[in-house]
């Protein structure tokens, strides 16, 4: 018990002066994602951007019916929490995979994949992206209507 005492001392102190910051809900406007990275709409919802503190963004996506990600690779890889609905994720090479609240899935630092609703129902879920070098992200081609379709 003292030994964890002393590791949470450690840490306020590390942090003495720093202070809690609050973004109110509401306070920052969503935005569509891109036609070039998604087929159909897709909302995005910034949470939080890296900061030197710690090195990951995350935000709320919300895929409608059918929306998805182009294919992408995140240089420190990226965490996906299932918040609501029904949704779908593929790795390069391996089959697609059915997502639902509650899931989270772990994407691997280069690992190529997409992620997105089922084809009847909207899915979100909370993104926390790691970055490497102010970069969270690298966008290639477009999921074919082929390669959507559970198998």
């Amino acid at each position: 018990m003292k030994m964890i005492a002393a590791i949470l001392l450690a840490g306020v102190a590390l942090h003495a002066g720093a202070e809690q910051t609050i973004t109110r809900a509401g306070t920052v406007a969503s935005a569509a994602g891109p036609a070039e990275y998604f087929t159909g709409r897709a909302r995005v919802d910034m949470l939080t951007p890296a900061n030197a503190d710690i090195n990951a963004s995350s935000a709320y996506v919300t895929f409608e019916p059918g929306a998805r990600s182009a294919w992408h690779t995140h240089p420190k890889g990226q965490y996906l929490i299932v918040t609501a609905g029904a949704g779908l994720t593929q790795e390069w090479g391996k089959p697609v995979q059915q997502l639902r609240p509650g899931d989270v899935v772990w994407c691997p630092p280069d690992v190529k994949h997409w992620h997105g609703a089922a084809p009847a129902t909207a899915m979100t879920h909370i993104a926390v992206t790691g970055t490497a070098n102010g970069k969270s992200v690298e966008w290639m081609e477009k999921v074919s209507d082929e390669q959507y379709q559970p198998h």
